[in-house]
């Protein structure tokens, strides 16, 4: 990950836990609510409830989505390994084609000696 990665990471896991401390003052507003002496309003009980499974459901969905990131396989990141044993298979490659026309070049030399 890189920097910019990380911070943007960081940002969303900090507001999940902005998201977090929301939720436990809504779950303080419903027992707030419950305990009224004159009953629960079940308007205020349905929008904090309502309010409370959206952000549970946005906190899961962020989380998941950082984990899922976190745990992602990359064991060669930055590395420049397949570009080094290219380079290395085309240099024997080269050596290779070099020592070919080197043997051709002295059969031809041997053939035109012998005329």
């Amino acid at each position: 990950m890189g920097p910019q990665s990380q911070s943007t990471s960081l940002q969303r896991l900090h507001h999940v836990e902005k998201r977090v401390v929301r939720l436990l003052e809504l779950a303080g507003s419903v027992m707030d609510e419950l305990a009224n002496p004159t009953g629960p309003r079940t308007d205020a009980l349905t929008a904090h409830c309502r309010e409370f499974m959206l952000a549970i459901r946005e906190i899961q969905t962020t989380l998941r989505e950082e984990i899922k990131s976190a745990c992602e396989y990359r064991p060669f990141e930055k590395c420049d390994y397949n570009a080094r044993i290219s380079n290395e298979i085309c240099c024997k490659k080269l050596e290779y084609i070099i020592e070919q026309l080197d043997a051709m070049q002295q059969n031809i030399d041997q053939s035109m000696d012998g005329i």
